[in-house]
């Protein structure tokens, strides 16, 4: 006999199913769930009764009985998510289908600490409750840097000050009656691939991220990848063999480094208010600076991609305003010695992170009671 928690395990198993468009009939459900059909029967009976599940029809074959197909009740609840970095905050509310409902982002002032921080996040999260008479069911945070998910800290980001060992979950908890689940950003965007973006039928993938940093997230048999310490992905400290040895990936291929090399801006040269714009100025007229850029990106990848041989990569953020051209020459110089890989700028936004944040909260979702 499955104890209550197998079986909230079971009835969210069920929800997903459904929504992924993995199975929408009982039979469907019961072979990628393999329970028998009764079983899967009842669970979706609870599921029906509670309102999160809907009957939409009739759905017939050219033999058999006629199937009810089954479909996700948006209005049974939403999910907020969160993500941040040192400039910015973006949030979204998505309903229990995993549809987009609302979106907003706010500037963060320089210089804001850590409390300051959850202030905003406060702040977004309460906006998006005002917008909608349903229950708030959980809330996902993509956070920078290196996290403690189990724990729902935030441990370290070089570029917000005083990040340090910061309790993300904690004090959101006890601000709104719903769960709170956290992970990196980059793993969040990760999630954001899989149902909104290019990755829905992948199972090994990466997320490539030079934004204010240089992160990576690993997708491996489906799951992101986290790493012992919770570091997987921090490519961004690894040395680069460049005169002296003194710099990083970091001070080579972040956004604003590659937003720099191309217009020959020095070290202390300001930043464009909108960076991606910026940068699109050099989406149709390569130079030997862009091409030189593309051969970096290509002998990092090539690097990470000798050691995962991944299915394909999504680049993510500003850089991405260099286009489809970009991303085929870097594919173009990779290594002789790399396996295959497919490089796309993502078709996702800016708001992809806050996206695979909800995300997350949506694939954490228990029901109260079995």
């Amino acid at each position: 006999m499955r104890s209550p928690e197998d079986q909230r395990q079971l009835f969210a198993q069920v929800v997903l199913c459904v929504r992924g468009d993995r199975a929408n009939s009982r039979r469907l459900l019961a072979n990628a769930l393999r329970l028998s059909p009764t079983t899967a029967g009842q669970y979706v009976d609870q599921l029906l009764a509670s309102g999160h599940l809907a009957e939409t029809g009739i759905e017939r074959g050219r033999i058999g009985r006629p199937q009810r197909s089954l479909s996700v009740n948006p209005h049974a609840g939403w999910f907020a998510g969160i993500e941040f970095n040192a400039e910015r905050l973006w949030a979204v509310r998505i309903d229990f289908s995993g549809t987009l409902q609302s979106q907003h982002s706010l500037k963060l002032p320089r210089n804001i600490d850590a409390g300051g921080v959850l202030e905003k996040i406060e702040y977004l999260v309460t906006q998006l409750s005002a917008e909608t008479t349903s229950p708030l069911l959980g809330i996902g945070i993509g956070a920078p840097g290196i996290v403690d998910p189990d724990q729902g800290i935030g441990i370290d980001y070089a570029f917000l000050p005083g990040w340090k060992h910061v309790p993300i979950a904690e004090t959101l908890q006890a601000r709104f009656p719903a769960p709170v689940t956290l992970e990196n950003n980059l793993r969040a965007i990760a999630l954001a691939e899989r149902w909104f973006g290019g990755a829905q039928h992948l199972t090994d993938y990466l997320i490539l991220g030079p934004r204010a940093g240089f992160g990576v997230a690993v997708v491996i048999d489906g799951k992101p990848h986290r790493g012992t310490h919770w570091a997987a992905g921090e490519i961004g400290r690894w040395r680069w063999s460049g005169p002296g040895g003194t710099e990083a990936v970091h001070d080579r291929l972040t956004a604003p480094a590659a937003w720099r090399r191309l217009t020959g801006a020095a070290e202390d040269a300001p930043l464009p208010s909108d960076l991606r714009s910026a940068l699109s100025a050099f989406a149709e007229t390569p130079g030997q600076e862009w091409h030189a850029l593309a051969a970096d990106y290509a002998l990092v990848i090539g690097h990470l991609q000798v050691l995962l041989d991944s299915r394909a990569a999504f680049l993510h953020g500003p850089v991405t305003a260099l286009g489809e051209p970009f991303c085929k020459a870097i594919v173009r110089q990779l290594p002789a010695e790399c396996p295959p890989l497919e490089l796309h700028p993502t078709i996702l936004g800016d708001d992809a992170g806050a996206l695979g944040a909800a995300s997350l909260a949506m694939e954490a979702w228990r029901p109260e009671e079995p």
